[in-house]
Protein backbone atom coordinates (compact mmCIF):
# COMPACT_ATOMS: atom_id res chain seq x y z
CA UNK A 1 0.00 0.00 0.00
CA UNK A 2 1.67 3.41 -0.86
CA UNK A 3 1.88 6.75 1.25
CA UNK A 4 -1.66 8.01 -0.44
CA UNK A 5 -3.47 4.99 -0.29
CA UNK A 6 -2.69 4.70 3.69
CA UNK A 7 -3.64 8.76 4.10
CA UNK A 8 -6.73 8.14 2.34
CA UNK A 9 -8.11 5.19 4.06
CA UNK A 10 -7.02 7.26 7.69
CA UNK A 11 -8.96 10.00 6.55
CA UNK A 12 -12.00 7.27 5.85
CA UNK A 13 -11.89 5.71 9.53
CA UNK A 14 -11.55 9.06 10.86
CA UNK A 15 -14.71 10.21 8.85
CA UNK A 16 -16.60 7.52 9.57
CA UNK A 17 -15.69 7.64 13.60
CA UNK A 18 -16.44 11.31 13.15
CA UNK A 19 -20.42 10.85 11.51
CA UNK A 20 -21.00 8.15 14.34
CA UNK A 21 -19.87 10.07 17.04
CA UNK A 22 -22.17 12.89 15.67
CA UNK A 23 -24.90 10.37 15.41
CA UNK A 24 -24.92 9.47 18.73
CA UNK A 25 -24.65 12.60 19.97
CA UNK A 26 -27.98 13.72 17.69
CA UNK A 27 -29.29 10.46 19.50
CA UNK A 28 -28.79 11.78 22.95
CA UNK A 29 -30.10 15.00 22.03
CA UNK A 30 -33.82 13.75 20.98
CA UNK A 31 -33.51 11.19 23.54
CA UNK A 32 -33.15 13.89 25.92
CA UNK A 33 -35.47 16.64 24.55
CA UNK A 34 -37.94 13.40 24.79
CA UNK A 35 -37.49 12.61 28.45
CA UNK A 36 -37.89 16.77 29.30
CA UNK A 37 -41.15 16.81 27.12
CA UNK A 38 -42.50 13.55 28.33
CA UNK A 39 -45.52 14.57 30.44
CA UNK A 40 -46.00 11.53 32.83
CA UNK A 41 -44.28 8.69 33.81
CA UNK A 42 -44.90 5.35 35.67
CA UNK A 43 -42.89 4.75 38.84
CA UNK A 44 -44.44 2.05 41.31
CA UNK A 45 -47.22 1.46 39.30
CA UNK A 46 -48.26 4.86 39.95
CA UNK A 47 -49.01 7.41 36.99
CA UNK A 48 -45.98 10.48 37.82
CA UNK A 49 -47.15 14.11 36.39
CA UNK A 50 -44.87 16.30 34.90
CA UNK A 51 -47.41 17.90 32.75
CA UNK A 52 -48.09 22.05 34.66
CA UNK A 53 -51.44 21.44 32.90
CA UNK A 54 -52.52 18.61 34.70
CA UNK A 55 -51.76 19.92 38.20
CA UNK A 56 -55.22 19.98 39.82
CA UNK A 57 -56.82 22.88 41.62
CA UNK A 58 -55.39 22.87 45.10
CA UNK A 59 -56.19 25.59 48.14
CA UNK A 60 -53.13 25.54 50.11
CA UNK A 61 -54.30 26.11 54.27
CA UNK A 62 -53.14 29.78 55.12
CA UNK A 63 -50.16 30.01 56.69
CA UNK A 64 -51.23 32.94 58.79
CA UNK A 65 -54.96 31.70 59.83
CA UNK A 66 -55.16 29.68 63.09
CA UNK A 67 -57.23 26.35 63.58
CA UNK A 68 -59.75 28.01 64.86
CA UNK A 69 -60.23 30.69 62.05
CA UNK A 70 -58.33 33.35 63.22
CA UNK A 71 -56.38 35.50 61.13
CA UNK A 72 -52.67 36.59 62.25
CA UNK A 73 -51.72 40.19 61.74
CA UNK A 74 -48.84 40.33 64.32
CA UNK A 75 -45.28 38.75 64.83
CA UNK A 76 -46.16 38.26 68.33
CA UNK A 77 -49.50 36.57 67.83
CA UNK A 78 -47.37 34.47 65.08
CA UNK A 79 -45.09 33.31 68.11
CA UNK A 80 -47.75 32.73 70.79
CA UNK A 81 -50.29 31.01 68.55
CA UNK A 82 -49.54 29.89 65.01
CA UNK A 83 -46.25 28.92 64.94
CA UNK A 84 -46.98 26.49 67.90
CA UNK A 85 -49.45 25.10 66.48
CA UNK A 86 -48.07 25.05 62.72
CA UNK A 87 -45.26 23.46 64.17
CA UNK A 88 -47.15 20.82 66.49
CA UNK A 89 -48.72 19.94 63.27
CA UNK A 90 -45.92 18.73 61.74
CA UNK A 91 -44.95 16.81 64.13
CA UNK A 92 -47.98 14.95 64.72
CA UNK A 93 -48.60 14.18 60.85
CA UNK A 94 -45.24 14.05 59.24
CA UNK A 95 -42.04 14.63 60.73
CA UNK A 96 -42.42 13.11 64.50
CA UNK A 97 -42.54 14.46 67.67
CA UNK A 98 -38.45 15.37 68.66
CA UNK A 99 -37.74 12.90 71.60
CA UNK A 100 -37.31 13.65 75.47
CA UNK A 101 -33.93 14.59 76.75
CA UNK A 102 -31.18 12.98 77.58
CA UNK A 103 -28.90 11.94 80.59
CA UNK A 104 -26.12 13.09 79.53
CA UNK A 105 -24.35 15.17 76.41
CA UNK A 106 -20.76 14.87 76.25
CA UNK A 107 -18.20 16.31 73.61
CA UNK A 108 -14.77 14.88 72.74
CA UNK A 109 -11.74 16.40 70.38
CA UNK A 110 -10.90 12.79 68.89
CA UNK A 111 -7.82 14.23 66.53
CA UNK A 112 -6.60 18.18 65.66
CA UNK A 113 -4.88 19.49 63.17
CA UNK A 114 -3.70 22.97 63.32
CA UNK A 115 -2.17 22.72 59.97
CA UNK A 116 -4.56 21.37 57.53
CA UNK A 117 -5.60 22.64 53.77
CA UNK A 118 -1.57 23.57 53.89
CA UNK A 119 -2.00 25.93 57.00
CA UNK A 120 -4.60 27.47 55.67
CA UNK A 121 -7.07 25.54 58.55
CA UNK A 122 -7.66 23.82 61.87
CA UNK A 123 -8.71 20.52 61.98
CA UNK A 124 -11.38 19.07 64.28
CA UNK A 125 -12.94 15.47 64.66
CA UNK A 126 -15.16 15.50 67.61
CA UNK A 127 -16.79 12.76 68.70
CA UNK A 128 -20.56 13.74 70.22
CA UNK A 129 -21.82 10.88 72.63
CA UNK A 130 -25.16 10.68 73.99
CA UNK A 131 -26.61 8.47 77.31
CA UNK A 132 -30.17 7.88 77.97
CA UNK A 133 -31.49 5.20 80.54
CA UNK A 134 -28.00 3.15 80.41
CA UNK A 135 -27.65 3.28 76.63
CA UNK A 136 -25.44 5.61 74.14
CA UNK A 137 -24.46 6.29 71.04
CA UNK A 138 -21.66 8.26 69.25
CA UNK A 139 -20.98 9.76 66.05
CA UNK A 140 -18.49 11.33 64.46
CA UNK A 141 -18.25 15.54 63.38
CA UNK A 142 -15.46 17.02 61.04
CA UNK A 143 -14.94 21.05 61.61
CA UNK A 144 -12.76 23.07 59.49
CA UNK A 145 -11.86 27.15 60.87
CA UNK A 146 -10.02 29.49 58.81
CA UNK A 147 -6.91 30.61 60.72
CA UNK A 148 -5.92 33.91 60.91
CA UNK A 149 -8.89 35.15 62.41
CA UNK A 150 -9.61 37.75 64.97
CA UNK A 151 -13.11 36.60 66.09
CA UNK A 152 -14.87 33.50 65.99
CA UNK A 153 -15.93 32.15 63.04
CA UNK A 154 -19.43 31.65 60.83
CA UNK A 155 -20.25 28.13 59.93
CA UNK A 156 -22.34 25.93 57.20
CA UNK A 157 -23.03 22.55 58.83
CA UNK A 158 -23.50 20.14 56.37
CA UNK A 159 -25.91 16.67 56.85
CA UNK A 160 -23.55 14.38 54.63
CA UNK A 161 -26.46 12.14 52.81
CA UNK A 162 -23.97 10.32 50.30
CA UNK A 163 -20.38 8.40 50.57
CA UNK A 164 -18.61 9.49 53.64
CA UNK A 165 -15.34 10.47 51.38
CA UNK A 166 -17.36 13.81 50.42
CA UNK A 167 -15.90 14.70 53.67
CA UNK A 168 -13.10 12.96 53.95
CA UNK A 169 -11.42 14.92 57.26
CA UNK A 170 -7.47 14.04 55.60
CA UNK A 171 -8.53 15.78 51.67
CA UNK A 172 -7.04 12.97 50.42
CA UNK A 173 -10.08 12.85 48.26
CA UNK A 174 -12.13 16.40 47.64
CA UNK A 175 -15.70 16.26 46.37
CA UNK A 176 -17.40 19.20 44.72
CA UNK A 177 -20.78 18.10 47.60
CA UNK A 178 -18.82 19.25 50.13
CA UNK A 179 -15.54 22.45 48.90
CA UNK A 180 -14.28 22.84 51.80
CA UNK A 181 -11.19 24.36 50.90
CA UNK A 182 -13.67 27.29 49.31
CA UNK A 183 -15.45 27.61 52.23
CA UNK A 184 -12.39 27.94 53.85
CA UNK A 185 -11.44 30.70 51.46
CA UNK A 186 -14.27 32.58 52.23
CA UNK A 187 -14.10 32.96 55.96
CA UNK A 188 -16.37 30.33 56.82
CA UNK A 189 -15.88 27.25 58.91
CA UNK A 190 -17.11 24.09 57.01
CA UNK A 191 -18.45 21.40 59.32
CA UNK A 192 -20.79 17.76 58.53
CA UNK A 193 -21.62 14.86 59.74
CA UNK A 194 -22.56 11.37 57.82
CA UNK A 195 -26.31 10.61 58.60
CA UNK A 196 -25.72 6.85 58.22
CA UNK A 197 -23.56 7.16 61.55
CA UNK A 198 -26.36 8.83 63.60
CA UNK A 199 -29.63 6.51 62.30
CA UNK A 200 -28.82 4.17 58.95
CA UNK A 201 -30.50 4.84 55.50
CA UNK A 202 -32.72 1.63 55.18
CA UNK A 203 -35.88 0.89 55.79
CA UNK A 204 -34.59 -2.73 56.78
CA UNK A 205 -31.96 -1.48 59.27
CA UNK A 206 -33.17 2.30 60.37
CA UNK A 207 -34.00 1.16 63.25
CA UNK A 208 -30.46 0.45 64.01
CA UNK A 209 -28.53 3.44 65.64
CA UNK A 210 -29.72 6.21 67.86
CA UNK A 211 -33.73 5.20 67.51
CA UNK A 212 -32.72 1.14 69.09
CA UNK A 213 -29.94 2.15 71.27
CA UNK A 214 -31.26 5.75 72.87
CA UNK A 215 -35.26 6.18 72.13
CA UNK A 216 -36.50 2.62 71.28
CA UNK A 217 -40.09 3.91 72.24
CA UNK A 218 -40.23 5.72 70.04
CA UNK A 219 -40.14 4.21 66.72
CA UNK A 220 -43.48 2.15 68.26
CA UNK A 221 -45.61 5.57 68.27
CA UNK A 222 -47.57 6.65 64.89
CA UNK A 223 -46.01 10.50 65.70
CA UNK A 224 -42.70 9.25 66.76
CA UNK A 225 -39.55 10.19 64.84
CA UNK A 226 -38.14 8.11 62.28
CA UNK A 227 -34.58 8.82 60.07
CA UNK A 228 -35.31 12.05 59.26
CA UNK A 229 -36.08 12.98 62.43
CA UNK A 230 -33.40 11.42 64.09
CA UNK A 231 -30.92 12.82 61.57
CA UNK A 232 -32.35 16.40 62.76
CA UNK A 233 -32.22 15.69 66.26
CA UNK A 234 -28.44 14.67 65.44
CA UNK A 235 -28.01 18.75 63.77
CA UNK A 236 -29.31 19.64 67.17
CA UNK A 237 -26.62 18.19 68.94
CA UNK A 238 -23.79 19.72 66.63
CA UNK A 239 -25.42 23.11 67.86
CA UNK A 240 -25.35 22.35 71.29
CA UNK A 241 -21.77 21.42 70.46
CA UNK A 242 -21.18 24.72 68.41
CA UNK A 243 -22.12 26.52 71.99
CA UNK A 244 -18.91 25.05 73.57
CA UNK A 245 -16.47 25.67 70.61
CA UNK A 246 -14.82 29.22 70.59
CA UNK A 247 -13.68 29.43 67.44
CA UNK A 248 -17.41 28.95 66.06
CA UNK A 249 -19.64 31.65 65.78
CA UNK A 250 -22.78 30.23 67.17
CA UNK A 251 -25.23 32.94 66.52
CA UNK A 252 -23.99 32.58 62.49
CA UNK A 253 -24.54 28.72 62.09
CA UNK A 254 -26.34 27.79 58.67
CA UNK A 255 -27.43 24.24 58.13
CA UNK A 256 -27.48 22.74 54.56
CA UNK A 257 -28.70 19.42 53.02
CA UNK A 258 -29.34 18.22 49.81
CA UNK A 259 -32.25 15.78 48.51
CA UNK A 260 -33.27 13.66 51.86
CA UNK A 261 -30.84 15.83 53.68
CA UNK A 262 -32.39 19.13 52.30
CA UNK A 263 -35.57 17.78 53.89
CA UNK A 264 -33.93 17.65 56.90
CA UNK A 265 -32.44 20.42 57.01
CA UNK A 266 -35.50 22.46 56.67
CA UNK A 267 -37.20 20.62 59.52
CA UNK A 268 -34.19 20.87 61.78
CA UNK A 269 -34.25 24.76 61.11
CA UNK A 270 -37.84 24.56 61.60
CA UNK A 271 -37.81 23.15 65.06
CA UNK A 272 -34.32 24.66 66.44
CA UNK A 273 -34.51 28.25 66.04
CA UNK A 274 -30.73 28.49 67.25
CA UNK A 275 -29.72 27.14 63.21
CA UNK A 276 -29.46 30.98 62.29
CA UNK A 277 -30.12 29.73 58.42
CA UNK A 278 -30.90 26.99 56.49
CA UNK A 279 -29.90 26.11 52.37
CA UNK A 280 -31.66 22.93 51.11
CA UNK A 281 -30.36 21.69 47.52
CA UNK A 282 -32.96 19.70 45.40
CA UNK A 283 -35.25 18.69 48.04
CA UNK A 284 -38.14 17.95 46.64
CA UNK A 285 -41.62 16.03 48.06
CA UNK A 286 -41.93 16.77 51.83
CA UNK A 287 -38.37 19.29 52.03
CA UNK A 288 -39.29 22.75 50.07
CA UNK A 289 -42.34 21.71 47.29
CA UNK A 290 -45.79 21.86 47.98
CA UNK A 291 -47.44 18.53 48.50
CA UNK A 292 -50.80 19.67 47.04
CA UNK A 293 -49.42 20.02 43.15
CA UNK A 294 -49.11 16.06 42.41
CA UNK A 295 -46.19 16.57 40.38
CA UNK A 296 -43.35 14.52 40.43
CA UNK A 297 -42.74 12.54 43.79
CA UNK A 298 -45.53 12.53 45.57
CA UNK A 299 -46.82 11.54 49.10
CA UNK A 300 -47.47 8.40 48.21
CA UNK A 301 -44.53 7.62 45.97
CA UNK A 302 -42.00 8.94 48.94
CA UNK A 303 -44.14 7.30 51.89
CA UNK A 304 -44.32 3.88 49.61
CA UNK A 305 -40.25 3.86 48.90
CA UNK A 306 -38.78 5.49 51.79
CA UNK A 307 -41.54 4.48 54.32
CA UNK A 308 -38.74 4.78 57.23
CA UNK A 309 -38.25 8.45 56.49
CA UNK A 310 -41.53 9.64 58.62
CA UNK A 311 -43.74 9.22 60.88
CA UNK A 312 -46.75 6.29 60.53
CA UNK A 313 -49.39 8.92 60.43
CA UNK A 314 -48.05 10.70 57.39
CA UNK A 315 -48.83 7.39 55.76
CA UNK A 316 -52.66 8.02 56.01
CA UNK A 317 -52.44 10.94 53.71
CA UNK A 318 -50.77 9.00 50.56
CA UNK A 319 -54.02 8.91 48.52
CA UNK A 320 -55.92 12.09 50.38
CA UNK A 321 -53.01 14.99 50.01
CA UNK A 322 -55.95 17.38 50.51
CA UNK A 323 -56.73 16.59 53.46
CA UNK A 324 -53.43 17.25 55.19
CA UNK A 325 -53.50 19.99 57.86
CA UNK A 326 -50.39 21.37 56.40
CA UNK A 327 -48.16 22.23 53.38
CA UNK A 328 -44.88 22.86 52.47
CA UNK A 329 -45.21 26.69 52.70
CA UNK A 330 -45.96 26.34 56.42
CA UNK A 331 -42.49 24.81 57.20
CA UNK A 332 -40.48 27.98 55.17
CA UNK A 333 -42.87 29.93 57.50
CA UNK A 334 -41.48 28.13 60.59
CA UNK A 335 -37.95 29.55 59.49
CA UNK A 336 -38.64 33.22 59.43
CA UNK A 337 -37.57 35.73 60.32
CA UNK A 338 -34.47 33.74 59.82
CA UNK A 339 -33.02 33.63 55.76
CA UNK A 340 -34.01 30.12 54.04
CA UNK A 341 -32.62 29.43 50.62
CA UNK A 342 -33.53 26.30 48.37
CA UNK A 343 -32.21 25.07 45.02
CA UNK A 344 -33.47 23.28 42.04
CA UNK A 345 -31.82 21.52 38.64
CA UNK A 346 -33.30 21.51 35.50
CA UNK A 347 -32.72 17.90 35.01
CA UNK A 348 -34.96 16.81 38.37
CA UNK A 349 -38.39 17.31 37.84
CA UNK A 350 -39.03 15.04 40.24
CA UNK A 351 -38.22 17.21 43.15
CA UNK A 352 -40.97 19.60 41.61
CA UNK A 353 -38.77 22.82 41.26
CA UNK A 354 -41.90 24.90 40.28
CA UNK A 355 -43.54 23.87 43.59
CA UNK A 356 -40.78 24.50 45.57
CA UNK A 357 -40.18 28.03 44.27
CA UNK A 358 -44.30 28.51 45.05
CA UNK A 359 -43.75 27.19 48.69
CA UNK A 360 -41.28 30.25 49.23
CA UNK A 361 -43.89 33.03 47.92
CA UNK A 362 -46.46 31.41 49.79
CA UNK A 363 -44.40 31.36 52.84
CA UNK A 364 -43.70 35.28 52.36
CA UNK A 365 -46.59 36.33 54.41
CA UNK A 366 -45.04 35.04 57.71
CA UNK A 367 -41.27 36.96 56.30
CA UNK A 368 -43.40 40.08 55.63
CA UNK A 369 -44.78 39.90 59.69
CA UNK A 370 -40.83 40.47 60.93
CA UNK A 371 -40.72 43.01 58.09
CA UNK A 372 -38.27 41.14 55.98
CA UNK A 373 -37.17 42.02 52.52
CA UNK A 374 -38.00 39.66 50.03
CA UNK A 375 -37.40 39.76 46.24
CA UNK A 376 -38.54 36.80 45.03
CA UNK A 377 -39.45 37.19 40.93
CA UNK A 378 -43.35 37.47 40.28
CA UNK A 379 -43.09 34.60 38.38
CA UNK A 380 -40.75 31.16 38.32
CA UNK A 381 -37.25 32.59 37.56
CA UNK A 382 -34.93 31.85 34.30
CA UNK A 383 -32.16 29.15 34.30
CA UNK A 384 -28.89 30.36 36.43
CA UNK A 385 -30.74 33.41 37.90
CA UNK A 386 -30.39 33.12 41.43
CA UNK A 387 -32.17 35.15 43.99
CA UNK A 388 -29.17 36.80 46.57
CA UNK A 389 -30.06 39.84 48.25
CA UNK A 390 -32.97 38.57 49.91
CA UNK A 391 -34.18 36.80 53.20
CA UNK A 392 -35.61 34.15 50.65
CA UNK A 393 -33.47 33.05 48.03
CA UNK A 394 -33.68 30.50 45.37
CA UNK A 395 -32.01 29.39 42.00
CA UNK A 396 -33.04 27.25 38.96
CA UNK A 397 -29.66 26.04 37.78
CA UNK A 398 -28.92 23.94 34.69
CA UNK A 399 -27.68 20.14 35.63
CA UNK A 400 -28.98 17.10 37.58
CA UNK A 401 -30.06 16.18 41.24
CA UNK A 402 -26.83 17.60 43.27
CA UNK A 403 -25.28 19.28 45.64
CA UNK A 404 -22.33 21.36 43.21
CA UNK A 405 -19.82 24.33 43.42
CA UNK A 406 -22.67 26.78 41.65
CA UNK A 407 -24.86 25.61 44.67
CA UNK A 408 -22.21 26.63 47.59
CA UNK A 409 -20.71 29.60 45.46
CA UNK A 410 -24.54 31.27 45.92
CA UNK A 411 -24.78 29.84 49.44
CA UNK A 412 -21.60 32.07 50.27
CA UNK A 413 -22.97 34.78 48.48
CA UNK A 414 -26.76 34.86 50.44
CA UNK A 415 -24.91 34.02 53.87
CA UNK A 416 -22.49 36.98 53.05
CA UNK A 417 -25.45 39.20 52.04
CA UNK A 418 -28.02 38.40 55.22
CA UNK A 419 -24.89 38.37 57.60
CA UNK A 420 -23.94 42.04 55.86
CA UNK A 421 -20.41 40.81 55.76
Amino acid sequence: MNKIQSIHKAVFRHTKQKVKVLFLLHLFLLMSAKSQAQKTDKFMGETVNYDEEAVPAYTLPDVLKTGNGKKITSRKNWEAKRRPEILSLFEENIYGKMPPRLDSLKFMISNIDSNAMNGKALLKEIQITVWRKGNFLSFPLVLFIPKNRTKPAPAFLLINNRSKKNTDPTRVEKSTFWPAEMIIDSGYAIAAFHNADVTPDRKDSYRQGLLEKIFPEEIQKPDGIKAIGAWAWAASRVMDYFQTDNDIDFNKVAIVGHSRGGKTALWAAAQDQRFAMVLSSCSGSTGAALARRRYGETVSLINRQFPHWFNDNYKKYNNQVDRLPVDQHMLIGLIAPRPVYVTNATEDRWADPRGSFLSLVNAKPVYDLYKKKTMLPASFPDTNSPTIRSAIGYHFRDGKHDLNVYDWTNFIKFANFNYKR
